[in-house]
């Protein structure tokens, strides 16, 4: 079967084609006209960036990415501030939500900084806890206001999965210390660990304004930290260990504060 020529093409014959190396053909189905390069109507402009091989071209809009995420921006950059051109060129595989694609880290950090909720989360870190990094990860999840660190400035940053750069995150050297800066503040200091005498959270009331308290992994709060607490709550138990991980624990508080000033 002969091949198509361009002057073929060119007056628009249907012709069967046959694929060099194959035993394959298919049906030319050409136009009236044959395009030299740059002079087809569906060119992307100038200066914007091609689609991906073998996907249809896009007037604008994010590129399908083969992992998380999204790939390189197609079409017309977008012109509002908040977009990073590196993220647009490389596209956008980081831990956010799909509405903060493309966004600088320091445009997410001030649109969360305009609604972030009067929650503040505090742990103590005597014996580099790695639930740290969990409990700053859902207390992005829930836009904490801050999280705040007692003790030992250094932590596990690895289960925070990277939320600690759009966190705000404060340190206190002691119990005492976070006393202090909730009084200023008016916060009120609300513990969570079931310790002898403390009340149940469920049911419970919570301040709008409060700091939940979390100890270390193992050893839970401290008593400097049970004596600067206006109360102590304990989370309901029903199965056989002692207690929960500090992370699963602050998630279960969060969430319960939320159901009370969010919802």
């Amino acid at each position: 079967m002969a091949d198509i020529s361009l002057e073929d093409a060119a007056m628009g014959k249907a012709r069967q084609l046959r694929v060099p190396g194959t035993a394959t053909t298919i049906r030319d189905v050409s136009s009236s006209r044959v395009h030299p390069p740059g002079d087809r109507d569906d060119a992307v402009p100038q200066g914007t960036l091609p689609p991906t091989q073998g996907s249809p071209p896009a007037s604008s809009g994010p590129a399908p990415s083969p992992g998380v995420g999204v790939g390189p921006w197609l079409g017309p950059w977008p012109q509002d501030p908040r977009y990073d051109p590196a993220l647009l060129a490389n596209g956008d595989q980081r831990n956010v939500v799909e509405g903060y694609r493309y966004w600088s880290m320091d445009a997410i950090v001030a649109d969360l900084d305009a609604r972030r909720c009067p929650l503040h989360v505090a742990v103590e870190n005597w014996e580099h806890d790695f639930n740290i990094g969990s409990i700053v990860r859902t207390a992005n999840a829930f836009a904490v206001a801050e999280v705040h660190i007692v003790g030992r400035r250094r932590w596990n940053r690895r289960g925070a999965m990277v939320t600690d750069r759009y966190q705000h995150i404060r340190y206190h050297p002691t119990a005492r210390d976070l006393a202090a800066w909730a009084a200023g503040a008016g916060i009120v200091l609300v513990g969570i660990d079931n310790v002898p005498g403390a009340k149940p959270l469920e049911g419970r009331t919570l301040p709008e304004r409060c700091a939940m308290l979390f100890g270390s992994e193992g050893a839970g709060l401290s008593p400097d930290a049970i004596a600067v607490c206006e109360s102590v709550l304990a989370i309901a138990q029903y199965g056989s260990t002692r207690s929960l991980n500090a992370g699963a624990a602050a998630a279960i508080a969060m969430w319960a504060w939320a159901l009370q000033h969010r919802h």
